[in-house]
């Protein structure tokens, strides 16, 4: 018996965690779309640094606006289209 619950229809398992296929999907994402502008290794670059150092101390709805809707006047899109909530 698998210590997860079964996976959703949108990859994600019923606890909200992302079902593995989903989370490969989501590191790539992240590696090559976020990873442009804030850093390969995300440590910085055009962007602010995406490390769990910086974002820890930000409220997780701030990070979801940001990832979701982006930052008007920025370069940051939004990614609502490819993300839920």
């Amino acid at each position: 018996m698998s210590a997860y619950p079964a996976d959703g229809e949108d990859g994600v398992r019923a606890a909200g965690v992302p079902a593995p296929a989903r989370q490969q999907q989501l590191i790539h994402m992240v590696r090559h779309d976020c990873g442009s502008c804030h850093g390969l290794t995300l440590a910085g670059g055009l962007g602010p640094a995406l490390v769990p150092e910086v974002l820890q101390s930000k409220p997780v709805e701030y990070l979801q606006a940001m990832i979701l809707h982006g930052r008007p006047g920025t370069a940051i899109p939004g990614w609502q289209g490819l993300l839920s909530e």
